[in-house]
């Protein structure tokens, strides 16, 4: 098989019925499978050493789909799970234990936070820290265990130099986990700056249609996987069959899509950031962004994302208004599909997080969050000059 990333999207997940020549993964509906083989009296074992007979352990529509996640993140293995956040905990229970200390960035997704805040329960030791290189790299002189990220911080799209964190992390015998679904392997793959793991919600830009609720995460050993396996065996956070061949259909136009609706992310931005009811502009692709120059270095190509974040002069009573009269861009949570979505970043991802704390970070009450789709461009700026007017 060729090697080119978009031959890997379409022709990664090695699924190939000798008996029938399909070559298109099926959805494999059944729950189980026959255990043992009659003829040899051993389990069916899948790629990974795993015994397939039952769905919650393996199944072979989201093994091709796991297949592919492996190829495009350079990765050992992968897992697929029922949602990002299934991901993210499976994920992190698979790995804490009491008194271990994990490094956050204060900038996160706000359930991801409220996650982490919930297992201190457990003797869990939470470090919520600046959301910059530094402050992060500065926590990290002091003894740690895990390292959670986000690629482009969310909402307010801040771009980490996670090469110089994950060294930090790796002097400090710390563990790098990446959630990079902002940016997608497409433009960016943590596992090569020595991450120990890179999680995505799938929902977004994976699957990319809005349509399917999915998670997946990858691993640069296959020692590492088989544990996280274990895990997401024993929680029961397997994706299924059905939403994995959706994510294996929206998969095979990842790059096309980014292309597209990063070109797009950049002329929205370019507009805002000369619009006059816009107090602020979080975009990594501006040249005025603080951000560009990290995100030249760490991303394969001139791509910054789909997502831009703009703060209204007039505060939550301009978001309102803005809310109440785009027509083409939708109000919703979200991102990463085909519809251009425009978030409250205060209402949803960032509601966990405590007021004071959004206010010092930038996620002001006029902050609006907007993931471009694949609408025309010119539309869009038509759509959001219409109703930024007075």
């Amino acid at each position: 098989m060729g090697e080119g990333f978009d031959t890997k999207l379409i022709h990664g997940h090695g699924y190939y019925d000798e008996a029938q020549g399909h070559f298109i993964p099926p959805i494999y509906m059944g729950t189980i499978c026959e255990h043992p083989d009659r003829e040899t009296g051993q389990p069916r074992m899948t790629e990974r050493g795993t015994e397939l007979k039952y769905a919650r352990e393996e199944n072979v529509t989201v093994e091709a789909l796991e297949n592919v996640i492996a190829k495009i993140e350079d990765a050992a293995d992968a897992l697929a799970y029922s949602s990002g956040m299934g991901a993210i905990g499976s994920l992190l229970i698979s790995m804490l234990r009491p008194g271990m200390r994990v490094v956050v960035p204060m900038e996160e997704y706000g359930t991801t936070i409220r996650l982490l805040e919930e297992l201190t329960k457990f003797g869990i030791i939470v470090d919520q820290v600046w959301p910059d290189t530094a402050s992060i790299v500065d926590a990290l002189s002091r003894p740690a265990d895990i390292v959670f990220l986000e690629t482009m911080t969310n909402p307010t799209l801040k771009v980490l130099d996670v090469r110089e964190i994950s060294r930090a992390a790796r002097d400090a015998g710390a563990k790098l986990i990446v959630d990079n679904t902002f940016v997608t392997p497409y433009i960016y793959r943590p596992l090569r700056d020595g991450a120990y793991a890179v999680l995505h919600s799938a929902t977004k830009y994976l699957a990319g249609h809005n349509d399917v609720l999915a998670g997946v995460s990858a691993f640069p050993d296959q020692g590492t996987a088989r544990s996280a396996w274990e895990w997401r065996r024993m929680l029961g956070s397997t994706m299924s069959a059905f939403n994995a061949y959706l994510v294996l259909r929206g998969l095979k136009s990842l790059s096309i899509r980014m292309d597209r609706e990063s070109a797009s992310a950049m002329a929205v931005a370019e507009f805002l950031h000369d619009h006059p009811a816009i107090k602020r502009v979080h975009y990594p692709g501006l040249s005025d962004s603080p951000y560009r120059e990290i995100a030249d270095r760490l991303f394969e190509r001139r791509l910054y994302g789909a997502v831009v974040s703009f703060e209204l002069r007039g505060g939550k009573d301009a978001v309102l208004r803005v809310l109440k009269r785009v027509k083409v861009i939708k109000p919703s949570p979200s991102l990463g599909g085909t519809e251009s979505l425009l978030t409250y970043a205060a209402m949803s991802a960032s509601g966990p997080i405590a007021p004071e704390v959004r206010e010092r970070l930038g996620i002001t009450d006029g902050l609006l969050r907007l993931s471009v789709g694949l609408e025309d461009v010119d539309d869009l700026i038509e759509d959001l000059d219409a109703a930024l007017r007075d």
